[in-house]
């Protein structure tokens, strides 16, 4: 096993050398003081070669690029409104002309059914009165054959009355007064 006093007796003893022990020094300058001898030499560089300067153009630069950025940002988005407005119009203005066609046609489509409806009333008109016309010829015929059947029928029974009250002598009777009328 680990014997922990051991550890301890180690550090009490490096403890007691760090207190004594001196910091070593290079002309009259411990290790802090170099470093900071070394970083005002690095500022003191920076500054004569005028690393600000360059450092604050180069900002400059970037700030005039990003403000021309906006400018150009502020042209586009202003392009974009016109064209925005531009095309709103324009939908503004087919939605007003589908309202004026779709007035039309609705116009349109009641003329046409205006019209329609009086074809039909003038073709049921035709019709009728060709209906009445065929009626009244079928009436005719009818009646045209009614009267031929009824003038048939009449001859049939004058000859058939003829024939039974006339006789011979009655038809020289007949002849005679024909001749002498002659």
């Amino acid at each position: 096993m680990f014997d922990f006093n051991i550890l301890a007796a180690a550090a009490e003893a490096a403890a007691e050398h760090a207190e004594h022990a001196e910091e070593p020094t290079a002309l009259l300058l411990g290790p802090g003081g170099w470093v900071a001898a070394a970083m005002l030499a690095v500022f003191a560089l920076m500054l004569w070669m005028k690393v600000p300067a360059i450092v604050a153009g180069m900002l400059d630069k970037q700030i005039a690029d990003i403000k021309a950025q906006l400018g150009d940002a502020a042209k586009l988005r202003a392009e974009a409104e016109a064209l925005k407005a531009e095309y709103e119009k324009k939908v503004a203005d087919a939605a007003k002309d589908a309202d004026a066609l779709r007035a039309a046609a609705d116009e349109e489509a009641k003329l046409i059914v205006a019209k329609a409806k009086d074809d039909a009333s003038a073709l049921i008109a035709r019709r009728a009165k060709s209906a009445e016309e065929k009626i009244a010829a079928a009436e005719r015929n009818a009646i045209a054959d009614l009267r031929a059947k009824a003038a048939e029928v009449a001859t049939q029974a004058a000859y058939g009355l003829i024939a039974e009250a006339h006789d011979a002598s009655a038809d020289k009777k007949l002849v005679d007064a024909a001749i002498a009328g002659i």
